[in-house]
């Protein structure tokens, strides 16, 4: 026998359907976003994560919502392209701080340039305010699905 969902049980699980299909979608368009630069998506959050501010693998993982394993094996292929490096963490012997290389600057900015683009394009079809008011939804319903309150 099925349940009955509240109208906004019907909302709530549609938006979900929408908002997983569009990652899928994010997903492939990041990676054609980096392949030029011999990159993947994946490749690209962690790039763009050292270059923010020197953090962890772990600090990393949490901040893109993701495994740590998965940002430790990615960082490490990416240690080994000498697009980043590991240096001392005075706040954590064993973890150490994930920092681009030149190398590693060169290649986020070929990223960020063809991602700039892209994002003017399809900014541009549904203008500022909608997709602030979006992503403001988006954020509140993390925050409530994580436990934490919006600030």
């Amino acid at each position: 026998m099925k349940s009955k969902r509240a109208a906004e049980g019907d909302a709530f699980a549609e938006f979900s359907i929408a908002v997983l299909r569009l990652a899928g979608h994010l997903q492939a368009e990041g990676d054609t976003l980096a392949r030029p630069a011999g990159q993947t998506s994946a490749r690209w959050q962690v790039l763009a994560a050292a270059d923010h501010a020197p953090m962890s693998v772990a600090d990393t993982a949490r901040a893109l919502g993701l495994a740590r394993q998965g940002v430790q094996r990615v960082a490490d292929l990416l240690e080994g392209e000498g697009l980043i490096a590991y240096r001392d963490n005075p706040a954590h012997q064993r973890a150490k701080l994930m920092e681009l290389t030149e190398a590693g600057r060169v290649t986020l900015s070929d990223i960020q340039g063809r991602q700039a683009k892209w994002a003017d394009r399809h900014g541009g079809e549904f203008g500022e305010q909608r997709l602030r008011e979006a992503t403001g939804v988006i954020a509140e319903v993390l925050a409530s699905l994580s436990g934490k309150q919006q600030a």
